[in-house]
Order: structure tokens, then C-alpha cells, then sequence
């Protein structure tokens, strides 16, 4: 399957089954840096291992992501949109594994419909120590989701690309502690930080992204 981990990393047999929308993001893998997604990129001592599932998908509404709001009481993120995921466990066979895994246990997808085509470099979550895998999927229009872990999440969300391109969605988002990053204000949530930044980068780096008003600024309370 390849190296997970690697930057650029790309299944290569994996093209073919995907639409032509996405080839083109697809193929952009192998020219990606690391810090073109993030500034915080691993530390020399290494993290927690995780993976997060950055899925994509296509219905009758519209290409889309997959999306989840994490439970209120976690620890780490609470109540914050993101993309499946979490730990990398011993008996995952690599990040691949523990994506789907992670995934199928939050929101009741089949791990079978799914074509996973590439990763992003491994990135850096100080707030919570991971060292995450960003892994890329295809699953065309999918199995109905659902909460399927009421324990990690919330609610779970197919957002449609064209609600996250459209210009009058788009803000910048303020943490009181000085962060300033991309956000998303779609289907009722503020889609920021770890999950906005790299929806955000992805959709620069293929040349989808629109211009937005970059001055209309959400403040995070914490």
C-alpha cells in the first residue's frame, strides 16, 4: 500500500477510481511541503501516534467531506469539527488501518468503500501531543453516517466543498491566545483550527479556493 508516512505518498492504482475532480488533488500529493499545510510539524522527540480520515465524496447534493463535531466533554477539542480519527492502537496495522477504524467506529461508514488514494506529511497537535496522518479517501456517495460513538461525537456532517469554497462562509478565525487561522461557518458549526487549516491549504494547493474576505475575523471563547 506504501508508506503512509511518507510525504507525497500516492496509490497510484487508486487513480483510476477516482473522479476526475479529484485527480487533480490527487496528484498534487507528490509536490506537497509539509509546510505548506502547517507550521507545527513534529518535534525531534515524536508525539502520541494518530491518524485522522479526510474523506471525500459525492451525492446528488454535490461533491463533499465528512465531518464530525467531537463530543462537548472530551478532553482535547471539545466540541470542535473534525475529520474521523484518533490514536493509532497497537493492533492497527498502520495509519491507513487506524483512519478507517477510527472512522467506521464515530460514524458507521464501511471501511470497505473506501479508496484511499494518499496522505499529507505527518503533522503536530501541541494541545493534545499526536503526531497525526492525515489519510486520503474516495467513497463516491457512501453508507448513510451516523453518531456511531455518542462517547467521542456528536453530530456527523457531509459538507458539501461548494458551501466550504463559497466566499460568504469563510472567516478568519481569533484564539485569546493569538492564534489566527482559516475558518468555516457551515452547517451550523465554525469549522477552525487543526481541520480548517488543512481544508483550507488543500483547496490552495489545487487552485480551488475563491477570494474571501480575509478581515472578517470569528473570536474563539474560551
Amino acid at each position: 500500500m506504501g508508506d503512509v508516512n511518507s510525504t507525497g505518498w500516492i496509490d497510484r492504482d487508486s487513480l483510476r477510481e477516482l473522479p476526475p475532480w479529484l485527480t487533480g488533488l490527487a496528484n498534487a500529493l507528490s509536490d506537497v511541503d509539509p509546510l505548506e499545510i502547517s507550521s507545527f510539524l513534529p518535534p525531534p522527540t515524536g508525539g502520541r501516534p494518530g491518524a485522522v480520515l479526510i474523506l471525500f465524496g459525492e451525492t446528488a447534493a454535490g461533491s463533499d467531506l465528512l465531518i464530525t463535531q467531537r463530543a462537548a466533554h472530551m478532553r482535547s477539542h471539545a466540541g470542535q469539527p473534525a475529520f474521523p480519527g484518533g490514536a493509532i492502537d497497537p493492533g492497527d496495522a498502520d495509519a491507513v488501518a487506524a483512519a478507517l477504524r477510527e472512522a467506521q467506529e464515530e460514524t458507521d461508514l464501511d471501511p470497505g468503500e473506501v479508496t484511499v488514494f494518499g496522505a499529507l506529511p505527518d503533522l503536530w497537535l501541541p494541545p493534545s501531543g499526536f503526531v497525526v496522518s492525515p489519510v486520503l479517501g474516495w467513497w463516491g456517495e457512501g453508507t448513510p453516517v451516523q453518531v456511531g460513538s455518542p462517547d467521542e461525537v456528536e453530530s456527523v456532517h457531509r459538507v458539501l466543498i461548494s458551501e466550504l469554497l463559497d466566499p460568504a462562509n469563510r472567516v478568519s478565525v481569533r484564539h485569546p491566545i493569538g492564534f489566527v487561522g482559516p475558518g468555516f461557518e457551515v452547517q451550523d458549526m465554525l469549522v477552525w483550527g487543526f481541520t480548517a487549516g488543512i481544508i483550507s491549504r488543500l483547496f490552495d494547493i489545487v487552485g480551488w479556493t475563491l477570494p474571501w474576505d480575509t478581515e472578517r475575523y470569528v473570536d474563539i471563547k474560551v
